[in-house]
This record gives C-alpha cells, structure tokens and sequence, in this order.
C-alpha cells in the first residue's frame, strides 16, 4: 500500500497514457517492425520462402553502395556540423574551413560513385523514383513555408476581413485530396482551350500538355536541354507540385500566424523606436522567434511530402512517363499492381532509412536557430 501512496501520481499518469500507447504500438510501430519482417521475404499475399537481403539486393543493385551512400550524405551534415559548432570558438578558421571541405567532398564523392553503381545495377525506377520524390518535396515545402510566411505576415496586419480571409485559406486543406486532384486534372488538361491554357494565353504565353509532358521543367522553360539531376522535374510533376502547394500553403499561413500572434508587441515598438525599417523587423525578430514553428513545419512538412501519395496517382498520366512516379506510387505499384509484398516492404525499409537521415539533417541545421524562450 505504501507503494500505491508513494507513486500514485505517476501510475495515474501512466493509467492515462496507456490506451493512447497502444494505438500508437498497435497502428504506428507495429507496422515497421512487420513491414520490416515481410521485407526478408518472397510474400505475395501468402508468406512466402525466406530471401533474407535478396529483396534489398534487387532494389539497391549493392547493399554495401547504400550504405556508403548514406555515410556520404551523414559526412554532409558532419561537415555543416563541424563549421557551426566551431566556427565562433576558434581564431584561425582556415584550418577548419580546409576540413569541413574535405569532408564534404569526401561525402560527395561518395554520394556520386555510389549512385551510379546503384543505378547501374539495382531497380533503377525505384532509385530514380526517390529524384522525383526529391524535388517534389524540396519545391513543395520551400514554397508551402515560403508562401506561408509571407500570408501570415499579411494578415498578422491590421485588415478588415481578417477572420474571412482565414476561413478562405483553409479551404483547400479541408478539400478531399483525391476530389482537388480531379479539378486539378481538368484545371491543367492538355487541350488548348482547358482553363490553364486559356489563362496563360492571355499573356501571350504558347499552350502546355501540363500533366502530359515529361519534359524537364528547365527545357520547358529555358529551351535547353539539361541531362541528370540538374534538370529538375518534369512539367507534369511540377504540375502535382503546383497542387500540393496549394493544398498546405493555407494550412501553413494559419499555423504561422498563431505563431506571430504569441510575440510580443514591445519587440516590434522597441525596433521602430530604434528606426528599424519593416524588413529589418521582419528579419531580425519575426523570424528568429518563428523558427522554432518553421523547423517543426518542414520537418513534418518533409516527411509528409515523401509519403505523398493520393493526388499524385490521381493525376498521373501515361503520357507523362515514370516522371511522376514518386517513391511512393513506386511502392503501391509493386504492393498492389505486382503483389509483391515483400518487394514493396523493403522499398518501404529504404525509405524510412532515408527518412531517418533527412530527419537528422534539419535538426543539425536549425538546431542553433530554434528559440524556445
């Protein structure tokens, strides 16, 4: 009894806590370990015969070039750490700024030779599919804060209508995903009279295929052709980015403008006292106090873009290649189209990897700028 008397707060607590740590096990972690399990297997509906890394062989082409792959991109955060971490606590940075280069060109030749050996020999449309998953991610989410910011800041002004407009934003969040993929779809048809078209002709701008061209985005654009990574995504992806951007910019704007509700006005008083100007404000303490919400948007922001899934298969179009076949839609294609569950589990196993290490770059990179006072 005496027990019970000492630690009845914490039992309480843990009493509390209990039914959500089993949804979580049950419905969250679970799922990786089995995931996890089903990926050593040939699984097509049925547990199959044991392959052991045989799965992973097939889709990394070499195992050991992964992993060097992944110490490429830890040795380019080691080396943006080892700067940031001593470039204010030594005099002479010459030595420092010689190491930190090293490392990153060590990591990035690691990054480059492993690459091509994988592509080389393992699932190149897999591999490839994490390019695209790449710049679907990076443009989406830079834009969804980017936009968002600036939205907030707008509205964080005194204006009339403020509560409608902030009703306005949330609209497309709310919106099905699959039912704005299909206005969408419409919105950027390849017809010369579908609504895009019509709207950038106004502008003297030629007609596009939009989702039915696979062009990269720089040949389009710029009318040269750009071979490999520098070649950005295609036009029909850039078109699935276009939709993802509208869908969370809004969401985005309202979280950030309850941020901006929380700092305090002396701040802002104080600085134009001093004869700041707007941007110098806006840069040297709206953003410092906002980054703490900034690093939690794109970190959750990242890892919801690489598992984006529902518009982009449903406005994906043959004409458009594999262009649009993110790691995601790669995943569905060998899980429910091939019935390759195991195949597809151990895709799973290499994005969650790889999701791991993007986790741990945005921590190292804002971690010094995070405010929590």
């Amino acid at each position: 009894m005496n027990f019970f008397r000492k630690y009845s707060n914490q039992i309480t607590g843990y009493i509390f806590i209990t039914p959500a740590v089993l949804l979580i096990s049950l419905f969250g972690i679970f799922p990786v370990f089995f995931g996890f399990y089903m990926s050593f297997h040939k699984w097509k509906v049925f547990k199959g015969r044991f392959l052991g890394f045989e799965n992973y062989q097939r889709i990394l082409g070499d195992i050991s070039s992964f992993w060097i792959f992944v110490s490429g991109l830890l040795l380019l955060i080691f080396s943006y750490w080892i700067w940031s971490e001593y470039k204010d606590k030594i005099k002479n940075k010459i030595p420092l700024s010689i190491f930190s280069l090293l490392i990153l060109f060590l990591g990035l030749f690691l990054i480059n030779s492993s690459w091509a050996k994988m592509v080389s020999l393992g699932d190149d449309d897999f591999l490839y599919s994490i390019i695209y998953t790449f710049y679907y991610s990076f443009l989406t989410i830079t834009s969804e804060v980017g936009f968002g910011l600036i939205i907030a800041f707008a509205l964080y002004q005194k204006l009339k209508g403020k509560q409608f407009f902030q009703n306005i934003l949330l609209l497309p969040y709310i919106t099905p995903a699959v039912m704005g993929a299909a206005v969408f779809f419409i919105i950027f048809g390849k017809a010369e009279n579908s609504l895009l078209n019509e709207l950038i002709g106004l502008f003297g701008f030629d007609p596009q295929l939009w989702l039915f061209d696979k062009r990269p985005i720089t040949e389009v654009l710029f009318g040269i052709k750009i071979n490999g990574f520098l070649a950005g995504p295609s036009l029909a992806l850039t078109s699935a980015i276009i939709y993802g951007i509208w869908s969370y910019t809004g969401y985005y704007a309202i979280i950030l403008l309850a941020g901006l509700s929380i700092i305090p006005t002396d701040l802002y008083e104080a600085a134009k006292a001093e004869g700041a100007s707007r941007w110098q404000t806006f840069i040297k303490i709206t953003i410092p106090l906002l980054m703490p919400i900034i690093f939690f948007l794109l970190l959750t922001g990242f890892i919801n873009t690489f598992q984006a899934f529902n518009h982009i298969y449903v406005m994906q179009t043959s004409s458009a290649g594999d262009t649009m076949d993110v790691v995601t839609v790669e995943i569905f294609d060998h899980f429910w189209d091939r019935v390759k569950f195991g195949y597809a589990a151990a895709e799973g196993v290499v994005l969650f990897i790889l999701l791991n290490v993007l986790a741990i770059s945005q921590f190292i990179f804002f971690r010094k700028r995070l405010n929590y006072d």
